[in-house]
């Protein structure tokens, strides 16, 4: 990445809904990685990482907290549980929200300049 991009850029970027997190905004993102399976992410996000899903329920935030992620996008217009976006506040974990499609968010990431992280 040639700047340093923070979860407000993307915010403003991909006209996200900040839905939780909102004093995290000048979290830095390092990385990007996309996945609906929890395990997978455990596996393979790393801190730094904001992460694109269609998930909305709690446990993506035990998820984010236990990785270090810097924040969650929620794609597809799903809508994240009354809990989750809770849990997100306690946890200080920006919750970003957008109709478009995971792959579009995936794409216009990509043009901000933040890739995926590869596994060593």
């Amino acid at each position: 990445m040639d700047r340093r991009v923070t979860v407000g850029d993307i915010a403003k970027e991909l006209e996200c809904e900040v839905v939780a997190g909102k004093s995290c905004l000048d979290n830095e993102v390092s990385f990007g990685y996309s996945s609906d399976l929890l395990s997978d992410v455990m596996a393979g996000a790393g801190p730094g990482d904001v992460w694109v899903t269609v998930q909305v329920h709690q446990n993506i935030i035990a998820v984010a907290s236990l990785t270090g992620i810097s924040a969650i996008i929620v794609a597809g217009g799903a809508a994240p549980a009354d809990e989750t976006v809770l849990r997100a506040n306690e946890e200080g974990i920006p919750l970003l929200t957008t109709a478009k499609p995971s792959f579009e968010v995936a794409g216009r990431l990509y043009s901000m300049g933040i890739r995926g992280r590869v596994k060593t």
